[in-house]
């Protein structure tokens, strides 16, 4: 006989990101400040990012209603671009490199559901981004996967697995196309 999924079963106790109290103030934060349409300047939302244990480099743009779900749980270096509906949905570490473009409505998540499990278990894992990365307009970065140096994720792909560096990956999923050449 087939087992079942039985959702009355799932239990991610064990899964504490930070107190109650600090949850709630950064969503009042995050909501009044960061993820809304409201052009607040990007110097104001990474000291609020600081504030709640964000480690940020220097030249950070981030632009209207990014969502970042927890930003202890967040790392930029220098020079990074987070494009107007981006969402990091990081229930584990996202570390971005130094000259970073998270691209329009780019979606990064660390979590996930084991599907083998009858109560269909959460499942978190650390999404890495080196150097020079460009994540296209609409694209997804799932669990784990590490995005290499200079790598390119183009508009609406789905990253499943690691990127090489210096390569251009389109589709779902994400698959390489062509070596990506800097020129000047």
């Amino acid at each position: 006989m087939m087992k079942s999924v039985d959702l009355s079963t799932f239990d991610n106790a064990w899964y504490k990101p930070a107190s109650g109290l600090k949850q709630a103030l950064w969503y009042a934060c995050s909501f009044l400040f960061v993820n809304t349409f409201v052009p607040f300047p990007s110097g104001w939302k990474r000291g609020l990012l600081i504030l709640f244990g964000a480690k940020i480099g220097n030249n950070f743009v981030i632009k209207p209603s990014v969502n970042i779900k927890y930003p202890w749980l967040f790392e930029a270096r220098d020079n990074v671009w987070l494009g107007e509906n981006s969402w990091i949905d990081n229930l584990a570490l996202v570390s971005l490199g130094n000259n970073v473009c998270i691209s329009q409505g780019a979606y990064i998540l660390t979590g996930n559901h084991d599907y083998k499990s009858p109560s269909f278990d959460l499942i978190t894992k650390p999404v890495t981004i080196h150097d020079g990365v460009w994540v296209g307009a609409k694209a997804t970065v799932c669990p784990g996967v590490t995005l290499a140096s200079h790598s390119i994720l183009t508009v609406g792909s789905i990253a499943t697995k690691d990127l090489e560096p210096y390569t251009i990956y389109s589709g779902n999923p994400a698959m390489p196309v062509r070596k990506r050449l800097i020129e000047g």
